[in-house]
C-alpha cells in the first residue's frame, strides 16, 4: 500500500497559505477536508453549505468536489476573513461567500451537504438538522474521541454528540479523523 501523502488541491493549498499568512489557526484539517470533497462530489448538482468559512480552507475542500451544476454557499462573521476567502473563488459563479451570522444560510436551504463548522452546531442544532434536504449530508468535526459509552465531556454526558448521533431525523455515525479527533457524518432521512 502506497502511503505517500496525496497532493493538496491547488485551491486548498492556496487557502492554507492564506491561513498561515493571516495567523488563522482554526482551519479545516486535511483529514476532514478529504471527507468534505467526497461529500460534495456525492451531490453533483447539489446545494452545498458551510458555516464558518474562516479564510476558505474548508470551502476549498468542498470546492474540490463541487460538480459543475452544484453551488456552494458559505458564511463567515469576520469581514476580513470573508474577503480573503472570497478572493480565492473570484470568478467562480458557483461559489457565494456571505458575511454575517450563520443564520444567513437559511435563505439558501435546503442543503444537500452542510459542513457545520461554525455557528449553529451548538447554538441551534435542531435548526441545523432542519436545513438539510432529505438525503442531505451533515458533517460536524472537532469532536474528541469518546473513551466510554455513553460519551462524556468534562465528566458530564456529551449532550451535543448524543443529539446528532441519536436524532430521529438522521442516520449518523462518528468516524476517527485523527487519533485525537472525530467527525460526525449524518444523512437526513426521507421521512
Amino acid at each position: 500500500m502506497d502511503t505517500t501523502p496525496r497532493p493538496l488541491p491547488d485551491l486548498v493549498a492556496a487557502a492554507q497559505r492564506q491561513a498561515e499568512d493571516s495567523g488563522f489557526v482554526w482551519s479545516c484539517i486535511p483529514e476532514v477536508g478529504r471527507l468534505l470533497t467526497v461529500a460534495a462530489a456525492a451531490k453533483p448538482a447539489g446545494v452545498i453549505a458551510e458555516s464558518g468559512t474562516g479564510v476558505g480552507v474548508g470551502a476549498a475542500w468542498l470546492h474540490a468536489g463541487l460538480g459543475t451544476d452544484a453551488r456552494l454557499v458559505t458564511v463567515e462573521q469576520d469581514p476580513d476573513r470573508a474577503a480573503r476567502a472570497a478572493a480565492l473563488f473570484d470568478g467562480d459563479p458557483r461559489v457565494r461567500i456571505l458575511v454575517g451570522d450563520w443564520r444567513l444560510l437559511e435563505a439558501h436551504a435546503p442543503f444537500d451537504v452542510f459542513f457545520c463548522d461554525g455557528g449553529g452546531k451548538r447554538e441551534d442544532p435542531e435548526r441545523v438538522v432542519d436545513l438539510l434536504a432529505p438525503g442531505g449530508l451533515l458533517v460536524l468535526d472537532d469532536f474528541t474521541p469518546p473513551l466510554s459509552w455513553p460519551p462524556r465531556l468534562n465528566g458530564e454526558l456529551d449532550e451535543l454528540r448524543m443529539f446528532y448521533l441519536g436524532h430521529p431525523k438522521l442516520s449518523a455515525t462518528e468516524v476517527m479523523t485523527t487519533p485525537d479527533s472525530t467527525a460526525i457524518i449524518a444523512t437526513r432521512l426521507a421521512s
